[in-house]
């Protein structure tokens, strides 16, 4: 029966509040999403009225204003940027390589499947991999007819019934609009091949602002028809936005035809140099990676990544055969846009740079390649594996900041061949000399990967890092092991982890994510709340002092968000109507965007894990620091320890991929 007895950790949270109003350490502000998608028309068969997702990617630069801690700060100074989605993308738009995967062999449904079974151990594989392919909320019944929401299938049927966009990235809640949309803004050699436009096909994503005058992020080609299908011009590109331009990325000079029209470029982080100049980090294409040499000079080619025809549609009217996908590398001209296989193209990346004036036009410089070699080696490597046909180069630019010296230090992951045994990704980072022309890769030490079947790590990833070259980052578990949140200080020493520094809060085989650091030495990112032998589980924001004090937050404490945004009030009072899922960005002023549940009228109690007797919500949010004498009230603690799993767990990607938002009563 339920249990009537005010719990005494509430009741002390309450009298608390009573005492000490309004001391949360930071202001939770929610940020109103307008994202037109819902507006945009949708497949017949598909749900019509559905709620979009949305989730926080960012936060804008505070350039040289003082923190929030020290000084008052308005609630609604600096944008956040977010992403709103009608379902689920199938294969993110946010990662060069699908989820990270070196192999890019996840075209299917059961490749779908197998990849949640080696990596990510949820118990529930068979349902994500099905809502991952068909879309949120598709029905049993029929799954082939497309009525799901989002999903890999629609991508790639697209070519024959069509495609309706399923993200779209925002600016403080407002659409943003790309090149991609405009067919002017086309540039490829096969251009005059691709068609006519058709409207509201494309997929974008913010990645971030800097002032108030450059936005940045990456979107896919809007779709063509022509006389043998519909076709995109590529998967997708960097772009960047200054007033009423938008700007596109291409790919790193190629003399490839099908890397230069097809290739994919991400724009990933950027920064504003001296000169006022926009610089932006990130990938491009250098090589198909389908259909590629190996250091022996033998071409490899790679089956899988092309799906069949019956995995896609049943009955398809179309079908699909390599020896055409091969034609799109080895023989491209005027082809590229009239077969169907072409779409399915995949790419050997490397880490990039592109500088963008004020004016919204791209400055030449000497290079635009971050990763060190020529043609088709890169770092030393072939494009292929020589043992692994399957693997093939990979590295990504994921984040940027300027040093003292006003030169740039770039941090993310590249390739490297483990005891030349096999191709892995490998967190790095990236040094340039004062006029950008050339670039040292470094691997950050102590995240090795190692060969065998039981390895600690299937790739490590640094996300973010400041002025002080301070890195942090991920190194990713199989799904029986975790992924674990880590820092490092270039020159000195090793990367250390969270569950090592703060095994308080990173519990013994806890899941965490380290998303980004500010220049006064403050981390952000997530933590596993509940334990799950190694799958990523339920979760909640954290922050970790690495620097000077911020506020009542002490040299090498970490908190989680929840507790620096209670304030003690009543159940029903507003910082007790969120809980911080994830935080995603942090600027020098200390301000976090995140992704929160929003509960209208308050959860049943102050704990983390409190239940929502009405709707909840995945909202984005803006957590704004007070310049006040804060003080830290550590939530009711809740009534079960953290929550045990015998088998795997469903973790936050997964629930947004089966159209949940959040749980909705606490289990």
């Amino acid at each position: 029966m339920p249990n009537k007895i005010l719990k005494l950790s509430t009741l002390a949270i309450l009298i608390a509040g009573a005492s000490q109003a309004s001391a949360a350490v930071y202001t939770v502000v929610p940020v109103d999403q307008n994202s037109t998608l819902k507006e945009q028309p949708y497949f017949d068969y598909a749900q019509s009225g559905a709620p979009l997702e949305y989730s926080s990617t960012g936060i804008q630069d505070s350039g040289t204003d003082a923190s929030c801690f020290t000084a008052d700060c308005k609630t609604e100074a600096y944008n956040v940027t977010s992403k709103a989605s009608r379902g689920t993308e199938g294969t993110p738009i946010a990662d060069t390589t699908p989820y990270n995967q070196n192999s890019q062999d996840i075209t299917t449904q059961s490749q779908l499947r197998s990849y949640c079974e080696n990596n990510l151990g949820y118990g529930i594989c068979d349902i994500w991999a099905d809502n991952q392919f068909f879309g949120r909320d598709y029905s049993e019944n029929d799954v082939w007819n497309g009525q799901g929401l989002g999903g890999l299938q629609k991508k790639q049927a697209a070519w024959i019934n069509g495609y309706h966009s399923n993200t779209q990235g925002l600016v403080d809640g407002a659409p943003v609009n790309t090149f991609a949309e405009d067919d002017a803004k086309y540039d490829g050699t096969q251009k005059d091949n691709l068609g006519h436009i058709i409207a509201n096909t494309t997929d974008t994503l913010v990645k971030g602002t800097v002032g108030t005058d450059f936005v940045y992020g990456v979107t896919s080609s809007a779709l063509f028809k022509n006389a043998t299908g519909k076709p995109r011009a590529f998967s997708k590109r960097g772009f960047v936005n200054i007033n009423d331009k938008s700007v596109q990325l291409a790919p790193v000079t190629t003399s490839n035809e099908l890397v230069s029209n097809m290739g994919q470029t991400q724009a990933n982080d950027a920064v504003a140099m001296k000169d006022g100049n926009l610089l932006v980090v990130g990938s491009s294409s250098y090589a198909p990676s389908f259909y590629a040499q190996d250091r022996d000079g033998k071409f490899r080619e790679d089956t899988n990544k092309l799906p069949n025809e019956d995995d896609i549609l049943k009955n398809s009217p179309k079908d699909l055969d390599f020896n055409r996908l091969k034609q799109c590398a080895i023989s491209p001209s005027n082809n590229l846009y009239a077969n169907w296989e072409c779409q399915f193209s995949t790419f050997a990346n490397e880490a990039a740079f592109w500088i963008v004036d004020a004016n919204g036009t791209k400055t030449s410089v000497a290079a635009s390649a971050i990763t060190a070699g020529s043609d088709n080696n890169r770092a030393g490597l072939a494009v292929i594996d020589k043992d692994n046909d399957s693997l093939s180069f990979q590295a990504s630019a994921q984040a940027v900041a300027l040093k003292g010296d006003d030169t740039p230090i770039a941090v993310g992951y590249s390739t490297a061949d483990v005891r030349d045994d096999f191709y892995a990704m490998q967190a790095a980072y990236f040094t340039a000399s004062a006029d950008l022309t050339s670039w040292k890769r470094t691997l950050i030490p102590g995240l090795d990967i190692k060969p065998g079947d039981d390895r600690d790590f299937t790739y490590t990833m640094a996300n973010g890092v400041n002025s002080h070259s301070v890195i942090v980052g991920d190194a990713k578990g199989n799904g029986t092991k975790p992924q674990r949140a880590f820092i490092y200080q270039v020159d000195q020493g090793n990367a250390e982890f969270f569950d090592q520094l703060v095994p308080s809060l990173f519990f013994k085989d806890s899941n965490s994510n380290a998303a980004a650091i500010n220049n006064n030495g403050q981390v952000v990112g997530w933590v596993d709340v509940e334990a799950s032998n190694g799958a990523e589980a339920r979760h909640r924001a954290f922050t970790y002092i690495n620097g000077a004090a911020q506020g009542p937050l002490t040299t090498g404490g970490a908190w989680m968000l929840d507790d620096l945004t209670n304030d003690g009030g009543a159940a029903n009072s507003i910082a007790n109507s969120y809980r911080i899922e994830s935080a995603t960005g942090i600027n020098d002023a200390g301000v976090i965007s995140a992704t929160a549940f929003y509960c209208a009228g308050g959860y049943e109690n102050l704990s983390k894990l409190a239940s929502c007797n009405g709707d909840e919500q995945q909202v984005v949010v803006k957590l704004v620091p007070k310049n006040t004498d804060a003080v830290i009230q550590p939530r009711a603690k809740d009534e079960d320890k953290p929550y045990k799993r015998s088998g795997g767990s469903l973790g936050i990607l997964a629930l947004t991929a089966l159209g949940f938002i959040g749980f909705r009563r606490r289990k």
